[in-house]
């Protein structure tokens, strides 16, 4: 599913203005990374691609598609080819683990069969599936409000993974999770991606992480585009300026590393993603 901003913007009733002429284009199959510090316009970015906000200013594409020009029935089957992966899944802390697997998939079942998935589980096996990769297919049969918040993000993946969408769209995803953990929940959503032929486009705290799975790096600064490379192009001072209001740091997994430490790590990462070393 190819995903498309033209010239996009939003200002919010209140009068901030999130995102300012951006224009990015996603082909189908290809995956991206987000960076840049706190309010830079990341989460409004995937939240425009997602069609859960509407800009303001300029045009979005889904499929080669304007979804604010579908009928309400046509943009509710559209956006069940997505799946959209948040920093705070909104899961019902009632809710079993195994259903809330399995809900990735009540916008493309008919009405019947969403109902009955609610109270008996259809599928244990593909929800133990999803969760697998992820190191929690034991909790299948726990309810949600037993889990931390790191493996409540964990559901929240599987539940895109079980759902085997057109693009994956993840909003801070591992941002609960420990360097290992984020790693391999990462690689999960690249393997899905790479797998399915799926969109992945995925914004990330940690710089480290974006460079190592992600051949193309986009940078966003005060609700703009800084930067839109491959990742094996991105430098060091587009990284120091990027982060330039944040100190001599820049975010790496689950800490704050030194602006060379941190750059010394993601340059040997890059080396590796372009064949150089």
């Amino acid at each position: 599913m190819s995903l498309e901003l033209a010239a996009a913007g939003l200002v919010h009733a209140n009068g901030h203005r999130a995102l300012r002429d951006v224009t990015l284009s996603l082909a189908q199959g290809e995956r991206a990374g987000i960076v840049g510090p706190s309010g830079a316009g990341k989460t409004t970015l995937v939240r425009l691609l997602g069609t859960s906000l509407r800009p303001t200013e300029g045009q979005v594409g889904i499929a080669g598609v304007d979804p604010w020009r579908l009928s309400t029935r046509e943009l509710r089957r559209l956006r069940s080819r997505i799946g959209v992966v948040h920093q705070n899944p909104p899961i019902p802390p009632r809710l079993r683990v195994v259903t809330a697997v399995l809900a990735g998939r009540l916008g493309a079942w008919p009405t019947w069969r969403s109902l009955v998935s609610l109270l008996v589980p259809r599928d244990v096996e593909g929800a133990r599936a999803a969760l697998q990769p992820l190191a929690l297919d034991d909790r299948v049969f726990d309810r949600c409000d037993r889990l931390s918040g790191g493996q409540l993000q964990r559901v929240g993946i599987a539940r895109v993974l079980y759902q085997r969408p057109d693009a994956i769209l993840a909003d801070e995803p591992v941002s609960a999770l420990d360097p290992t953990l984020a790693d391999e929940a990462v690689g999960a959503l690249v393997a899905a991606s790479e797998a399915s032929g799926a969109t992945l486009i995925a914004s990330l705290h940690a710089v480290d992480l974006a460079l190592k799975w992600f051949p193309r790096l986009i940078g966003m600064k005060n609700g703009q585009v800084a930067f839109d490379r491959p990742t094996a192009a991105v430098t060091k001072s587009m990284l120091h300026d990027l982060y330039a209001n944040e100190g001599r740091t820049l975010p790496v997994q689950g800490v704050e590393a030194r602006d060379e430490e941190a750059l010394r790590a993601a340059n040997v990462l890059v080396l590796k993603r372009s064949g150089c070393q």
